[in-house]
């Protein structure tokens, strides 16, 4: 049965098809008659953020939290502009979004209107598809397929531009299932790559697996048969910063985060192993160090869903274009048939040789003064949050890859950062996206005070909504990585890296009506914690730390995975590699 309505009533209709049950969005003319449709039904949560980044960003943290796609809506002009940050983030990391933009109407594009902005031009490079709809009768078939190419293949961000007129416009809706694709994602691997990798493990001495955001992005299964493989081979599993929990941080075979700010085993396992099976990660730079040297003596597997990750930035042995979940259900099947075959002796001679690796301690530190150490508030962040049940995000800088080493990840869907593009901002209204997906769930997002004035308007967002989240900020009252990075490249020359005027965060957290904590002595923070977990409404948490510390283990720019700058407590005496080489 066909069904007659307007526009805007498919726009509400389509979302609530999809199975969508919260929108994160900020009115204007361009999208009014939208809004006018939202006010009429109650099946679909609307959030108003305080600026269109901010609702992106949320629908992103929605997304990562809750594996469903998450949904924007904005105005035309600088709304959509203003909602591009979101649209490149979520590109680069692979999340699934929709958003959805106001236009001016038809017969005024191209006249520079009022508000007027070349959306889909705009955002062709950072999404991974984007429509402009011209015609009332084809919108539902456009927000079908929008939402198919979405959550397809690998995720990504979307964008439908509606002129006004066609919201207004009464046409025919289409339903789901009437909408044909012709984007179908090849999702099972090739059989005889997938042998050859089973092969390969059979006979490798120095394996490892090497895994990314694209098993998370694959949904529960993956991580499940993940672990299952591990549990099964016995081999080491490390991950990159997206794909944090992937396999749990307790677990038997975990080496750590590997990369710029990896652990000192995860990075030395990379260089040294024979055999690296990738999974779900796409060789980023900042895991890779200097190509020529990444991994020099290695067999490389590659398991992805986007055939153009394959072979882009490093040549491997066995390309395995497929779904995560569904090549290793294949992977398992093909080696188990086989004989569940390894190299025991040398593999158990590699972790031999790990562990010695792991000696060195590299996130060591020394919590002594009055001052607090920023190593040691998230350690006593881990400890005082472990057992409840917790989401993380983080905004991005020292505190985020700190965050990383320092708090432990057992599944996927908890940890929400910005990866790929390294948006300051982020967390703060991420957080507040997964707190609507997860409304009973403890969401703390770990800030600098630089990145988290960013986007510091959406404290009225979480007011609000009374939406609980937790702003744990580290306030070193520096740019902290810039200021790193000056100290160590630019010889101390520290050119704008720290804002000589700072607000009170407490009273600020106050003017909102929120409950402001601060904390300047390692002997409170406990204390202070407990009261940021138990206070039922929004906390902003000012932890003044140690303002000169740097983040390490660092691989310094250019330089291979085997050389690593390490911090003072660690134990150099173990840094030694299998050729006898000392790191420093």
């Amino acid at each position: 049965m066909t069904k007659a309505m307007t526009g805007a009533r498919m726009v509400v209709q389509a979302l609530i098809d999809q199975g969508v049950d919260t929108i994160f969005g900020y009115p204007g003319g361009a999208v009014l008659p939208i809004y006018d449709e939202i006010f009429q039904q109650n099946s679909i949560k609307h959030v108003l953020v305080r600026h269109e980044q901010g609702a992106v960003h949320a629908a992103e943290g929605y997304a990562r939290a809750t594996g469903k796609p998450g949904v924007a809506l904005v105005t035309s002009g600088p709304g959509a502009t203003n909602a591009v940050t979101g649209l490149t983030d979520a590109l680069m990391d692979s999340i699934p979004i929709i958003v959805l933009t106001g236009q001016v109407p038809t017969f005024m594009i191209g006249s520079d209107a009022f508000q007027e902005a070349d959306t889909v031009g705009i955002t062709r490079p950072c999404t991974k598809h984007n429509w402009l709809v011209k015609e009332t009768d084809k919108l539902a078939a456009v927000m079908h397929e929008a939402f198919h190419i979405a959550t397809s293949g690998r995720p990504g961000p979307v964008v439908i531009d509606i002129p006004k007129d066609v919201q207004f416009a009464t046409g025919t809706y289409t339903e789901a299932r009437q909408v044909e694709t012709h984007y179908n994602p090849q999702i099972k691997g090739d059989m005889d790559m997938i042998t050859e990798l089973a092969a390969a493990m059979e006979t490798a001495k120095r394996p490892i697996f090497y895994t990314g955001g694209g098993v998370i992005n694959s949904g529960p299964a993956a991580s499940q048969l993940l672990r299952e493989l591990v549990a099964a081979t016995g081999f080491p599993i490390t991950s990159t910063l997206m794909g944090l929990g992937c396999y749990p941080a307790s677990g038997d075979n975990w080496v750590g985060m590997l990369g710029m700010h990896g652990l000192y085993e995860a990075n030395m396992a990379m260089h040294d192993c024979d055999l690296m099976i990738n999974i779900g990660a796409r060789f980023d730079d900042r895991i890779t160090g200097r190509l020529d040297a990444f991994s020099p003596n290695s067999k490389k597997a590659h398991i992805d869903i986007d055939a153009s990750s394959i072979n882009k930035v490093i040549k491997v042995d066995i390309p395995i274009l497929g779904d995560v979940a569904h090549v290793l259900e294949d992977l398992l099947k093909v080696w188990k048939a086989r004989g569940r075959k390894t190299d025991k002796e040398n593999v158990q001679k590699w972790w031999h040789q790990i562990n010695d690796w792991k000696k060195v301690d590299c996130l060591k530190f020394e919590q002594k003064g009055k001052v607090i150490k920023p190593q040691y508030a998230l350690s006593r962040l881990q400890e005082l949050t472990k057992k409840h049940d917790r989401y993380i995000c983080t905004e991005v800088g020292q505190h985020q890859m700190w965050a990383a080493q320092y708090l432990g990840f057992e599944d996927p869907n908890r940890w929400m950062t910005s990866g790929g593009l390294g948006t300051m901002g982020y967390g703060f209204p991420a957080s507040i996206g997964v707190q609507m997906g997860h409304p009973d769930a403890l969401v703390i997002n770990v800030a600098g005070e630089a990145s988290w004035l960013m986007n510091m308007q959406e404290l009225g967002t979480a007011m609000q909504y009374g939406l609980p989240v937790k702003q744990f900020i580290l306030n070193n009252e520096r740019l902290g990585m810039v200021r790193q990075w000056q100290e160590l490249l630019h010889g101390e020359r520290y050119s704008s890296s720290w804002s000589e005027s700072l607000p009170d965060f407490v009273k600020l957290a106050e003017a909102f009506g929120a409950k402001g904590i601060i904390c300047d002595d390692p002997a409170d923070l406990d204390d202070a914690i407990m009261e940021m977990l138990t206070h039922d409404g929004p906390v902003l948490f000012d932890c003044l730390v140690e303002k000169h510390e740097n983040c390490l283990p660092m691989i310094p720019s250019g330089k291979p995975h085997n050389e690593m700058l390490l911090g003072e407590n660690a134990d150099v005496g173990n840094a030694i590699q299998s050729d006898g080489a000392v790191m420093v």
